[in-house]
């Protein structure tokens, strides 16, 4: 045999026996556990679709999933802690736009969004509603504006540096708007809390946000969607009343540890692309207002790279930075 014959031996055996490891990540995995952070408080969209996989997800794995919530610092406590995870079994469902904006927002993160994490696969999109208490005397958004200007208004965020709260100050920067924002620890206290009339404008999720809508609880005055929404047809979109070009929402994703093992990674993403693709949970979440919108890891990276540079540019505009 030729030494290059040898060579190419080689590389053949060195080939095969990384692919049999790599199969057998993939079969081993997982072998305990899985946890599923949710970085929000109960009640919130991420919340919603984290507890609507992780039967289904459990199933597919052959092992226990759990949900838990880990709020705190506008998300970023449940991130650090995934991004610090080393046991291989714990995942972060969390609203992806919001991820990528902290690390514009925060001057001191405990962790790198883009280093420490890598994305799983892209779940859904929501997007966001602007509703407003029903004692407010405003029917559109030019109505909300100039009730803005002329009275004190609080605007209910979820969480400080969150996509809805960037979004809100997108908007009052667009259409000049004058609210109070008032921080929160996840979507369903301040849907909670407007509801109660302690706060009078919010935006947020449309899938943890329509319910309240549709009982009547809130009004809603728009959506930041390029197009009007087939549950709310005669609810405009904010461009068509003045935010023009203007779109935001929730993009629910799951993220894992960087150093998650390709094998295990590839797996889960199948799993998780399968479950929220079929027929009986697309449905349900479409029935609430969120697309079913899957992205492979691949796609995921891209995207998440794109939000965080088109958001940065938001942030520096506001002037908004959190320690």
């Amino acid at each position: 045999m030729t030494q290059k014959s040898l060579r190419l031996a080689l590389l053949a055996s060195l080939f095969a026996a990384g692919l049999a490891q790599a199969q057998d990540q993939a079969k081993n995995w997982p072998n305990r556990t899985v946890r599923i952070i949710v970085p929000y408080t109960p009640g919130g969209t991420s919340d919603i679709i984290a507890r609507a996989i992780s039967q289904p997800l459990g199933e597919a794995l052959k092992q226990t999933v759990i949900v838990e919530n880990r709020a705190g610092a506008s998300g970023n406590l449940g991130a650090d802690a995934v991004a610090k995870s080393n046991d291989g079994h714990t995942l972060l469902l969390c609203d992806v736009t919001a991820l990528a904006i902290s690390p514009s927002v925060y001057t001191k993160l405990g962790f790198d969004p883009s280093k420490d994490l890598k994305g799983a696969a892209m779940l859904a999109y929501s997007p966001h509603m602007l509703v407003v208490h029903p004692s407010v005397p405003a029917n559109n958004l030019g109505e909300l504006v100039a009730l803005s200007k002329a009275s004190k208004m609080d605007f209910a965020v979820t969480a400080v540096g969150s996509a809805p709260h960037v979004a809100g100050m997108a908007v009052a920067a667009i259409t000049g708007a004058k609210w109070e924002y008032i921080p929160y620890k996840g979507g369903s206290q301040a849907i909670g809390d407007t509801i109660a009339g302690q706060t009078q404008v919010l935006m947020n999720g449309m899938l943890a946000t329509l319910p309240s809508v549709q009982a009547g609880k809130l009004k809603v005055l728009g959506v930041s969607k390029a197009s009007r929404v087939p549950l709310l047809p005669n609810v405009p979109t904010l461009a068509e009343q003045g935010a023009t070009g203007f779109e935001s929402g929730t993009w629910q994703g799951i993220l894992v540890p960087a150093g998650m093992p390709p094998a295990a990674l590839a797996k889960l993403s199948a799993e998780l692309i399968r479950i929220i693709r079929s027929p009986d949970l697309r449905a349900r979440l479409a029935s609430q207002g969120a697309e079913v919108h899957t992205m492979s890891p691949t796609e995921f990276t891209g995207f998440f790279a794109r939000e965080r540079k088109s958001w940065a540019a938001v942030v520096a505009k506001s002037g908004l930075k959190l320690d």
